[in-house]
């Protein structure tokens, strides 16, 4: 099944990319929830002559994104948690606590972008991707402390 993408989906491309996609999939999801609409050739002209919108949308989006992870690149967090003598947490650093202490420093980013394998449970200094926009990541270093009460 052939679909023209109405906004960027990060497994499948951006706005205004003609994609080929299981039926079930666009019939089921794609098409009900308005992310795409199907190939006809009256839908193919009407984007190319939304074209030039859809690529300044873009194009700011990207610069969103790439001021975003200039301002991640800068941000070094430091958490302070309770560790046992072996430098293990007692708790663990998520990232719903990442995404609380970047919203303290003003920068907005929903814990969904932040990408941890699993919660942080050493102390020392670990770096976390952060997905800023379309195939765009940037690297966060979080700085793990014992706390002072330990």
């Amino acid at each position: 099944m052939k679909l023209i993408l109405c906004e960027t989906i990060s497994t499948l491309g951006r706005e205004g990319d003609v994609v080929a996609v299981k039926p079930g999939y666009g019939r089921n999801y794609l098409l009900p929830k308005k992310k795409a609409v199907l190939a006809t050739e009256r839908n193919l002209a009407g984007l190319e002559q939304n074209r030039a919108a859809i690529a300044a949308r873009l194009a700011k989006e990207k610069g969103i994104a790439d001021q975003l992870v200039a301002r991640l690149a800068e941000a070094a967090l430091t958490v302070s948690q309770l560790a046992g003598d072996d430098g293990r947490l007692f708790g663990s650093v998520t990232n719903v606590e990442i995404a609380a202490l970047l919203g303290e420093r003003g920068i907005a980013i929903d814990r969904r972008q932040i990408v941890l394998a699993e919660p942080i449970k050493t102390i020392g200094e670990h770096t976390v991707q952060v997905k800023v926009g379309f195939q765009t990541t940037a690297d966060l270093v979080v700085s793990v402390v014992r706390a002072e009460g330990n």
